[in-house]
């Protein structure tokens, strides 16, 4: 009970004992722990200014990395657009090759057809040649038996071939 209510004793004692930690808190330990307080102050401060500065470099990078990336795809379309034209470039002097090389090819077949049938035709000629020499032959032996008929028929074509001279 003498909590509840104290006698004034207890109050000063209690007033003087507190008064004392108060004045070797204030001497010493009040100074060291301000001396933190502000260094601590000045550290987050420090910190928010290294993060401020941080967040701006962050944003240059950001905005190098995107005209980076533009530049980047600007040349990729370049390299892109060039190499569709060398394809393409490609491709028309491989289908002209092509095409000249099949016209070749074609008048080759054409020239060697004509060739074969200039040969054919040839060939037929001198069978059917053959043919009316060997019909011919057998046609005079039938009807020129005797040598009088011989002379006879040698002196007609004789007559024949000065007449048409």
């Amino acid at each position: 009970m003498e909590l509840v209510n104290p006698g004034i004793g207890l109050v000063f004692w209690m007033l003087l004992a507190f008064g004392v930690v108060l004045f070797v808190l204030r001497k010493f330990a009040w100074p060291a722990i301000m001396q933190a307080l502000k260094e601590r102050e000045q550290h987050i401060e420090e910190a928010l200014h290294a993060a401020d500065i941080a967040r701006e470099e962050m944003k240059k990078l950001k905005l190098d990395n995107e005209e980076l990336l533009r530049q980047a795809k600007e040349e990729r379309d370049q390299m892109m657009a060039d190499a569709k034209k060398v394809r393409d470039k490609l491709l028309d002097e491989a289908r002209q090759r092509g095409t000249e090389e099949a016209d070749r090819i074609v008048a080759s077949a054409r020239e060697r057809m004509e060739n074969e049938r200039m040969a054919a035709i040839t060939e037929m000629k001198n069978q059917i040649a053959e043919m009316s020499i060997e019909v011919a032959e057998r046609i005079l032996r039938e009807k020129i038996q005797t040598p009088k008929d011989h002379e006879s028929f040698i002196e007609k074509v004789l007559r024949e071939k000065q007449h048409l001279s």
